[in-house]
């Protein structure tokens, strides 16, 4: 069955989402701010939402169309084969939002979708009520200048919800980012990679992960495995999948510090929970006393700002000694991912790249350093 769908992304790493697409053998990838779409069946379906790892979620794109009035909401709703996805008792609930539209009423916009979801199962399957006892099919709309896209998701809990990081610090990196900043950072599975800011440990794990080519969802369940239109099988046969494409890391070693003892064991039991405690050394360390043990190293880190920080001048003090302690080594490469547009300034010298990312709403850059 050729399925159509979604992943809504953090913005900036679009392009990564769709290579890890193209590398699982998904069809007709395009990328959109925001968003990637392409096809697939149901193993690719079960494919994405266990091995993604930067995807926020995968959505079945169930059909589009244009309104700018209620009546044509209702009609094009209508109009769509929602009896292919979801049964005569499962549940549907409708949630969304609307950027730039005639309509704009979130709260309108969902009864609508709901009533005419609703008047389409009744005349397939001869209801006139629906007690909505199964499995949750999640019904999402989004209208972006009057274009309207009606999804049902696949994921429940957001894919960067891997199931390892049951405790974090004050401002954990979201795990989908971690693993982007591992991706544009270029770490391989023999690398010496190096956390200094490390927190509960997100970015370190993310790329133990990678070494190990653990697919990140491996340990976790989705909406869609409840889903009658998809055999049990599928999941079963992609989990197999995944498991074979497991490799060793003996050349992996990742460094995790940070000043804050609390935080280094969350990071280790963070760690241990992913199964990858075995590829990173956890300790408390200042990072202004940052000193290698190893020759060559990639680097990448977090460091705090915002509301984890009392003020901008304690930011750029920071950042001035992190200057100091990141210098220029053969061999070695430093990614820092920052909001603050005068990090270079206090670094104390330009990037040799930047990236734009988002840290949730935050927009942020990655000042990447590898010549």
């Amino acid at each position: 069955m050729e399925i159509r769908f979604v992943i809504p992304c953090l913005l900036g790493i679009e392009s990564l989402i769709a290579a890890e697409l193209r590398e699982m053998g998904a069809r007709d990838v395009t990328a959109e701010n925001g968003r990637v779409l392409f096809a697939g069946d149901e193993n690719i379906l079960a494919r994405v939402n266990i091995c993604s790892r930067y995807a926020e979620r995968v959505q079945i794109l169930v059909g589009s169309f244009e309104a700018q009035t209620f009546e044509e909401l209702f009609q094009g709703v209508r109009a769509l084969e929602w009896e292919n996805w979801i049964g005569a008792d499962d549940a549907f609930p409708v949630k969304g939002y609307s950027i730039n539209s005639a309509l704009f009423s979130t709260r309108d916009i969902q009864a609508i979708t709901k009533k005419a979801v609703v008047e389409r199962l009744k005349t397939k399957y001869h209801r006139e009520w629906f007690d909505e006892t199964g499995p949750v099919h999640q019904i999402q709309f989004s209208l972006n200048k009057n274009t309207v896209s009606m999804l049902i998701d696949t994921s429940g809990y957001g894919l960067h919800k891997r199931g390892y990081r049951l405790d974090a610090n004050g401002a954990p990196i979201k795990e989908t980012l971690a693993a982007a900043l591992c991706s544009i950072s270029h770490l391989k599975p023999y690398h010496k990679f190096y956390d200094p800011m490390c927190g509960s440990g997100t970015i370190l794990i993310e790329g133990a992960l990678i070494a190990r080519n653990i697919a990140p969802g491996i340990n976790r369940h989705f909406s869609a495995e409840r889903f009658d239109v998809i055999p049990r099988r599928v999941w079963s046969e992609e989990r197999e999948r995944a498991k074979s494409l497991e490799r060793e890391a003996h050349d992996f070693e990742a460094f995790g510090s940070d000043i804050d003892s609390a935080s280094i064991e969350i990071a280790k039991a963070n760690a241990q929970r992913a199964g990858v405690d075995g590829l990173i050394d956890f300790r408390v360390a200042d990072v202004r006393n940052f000193s290698p043990g190893t020759e060559r190293g990639t680097l990448i880190c977090n460091p705090p700002y915002g509301e984890r920080m009392l003020d901008l001048s304690e930011c750029e003090a920071l950042y001035k000694d992190m200057g100091k302690a990141f210098a220029k080594r053969h061999g070695w490469s430093y990614t820092v991912i920052s909001p603050d547009e005068e990090f270079e300034t206090a670094f104390g010298r330009k990037a040799d790249k930047r990236r734009k990312l988002y840290n949730g709403m935050i927009k942020c850059q990655a000042y990447m350093y590898f010549k």
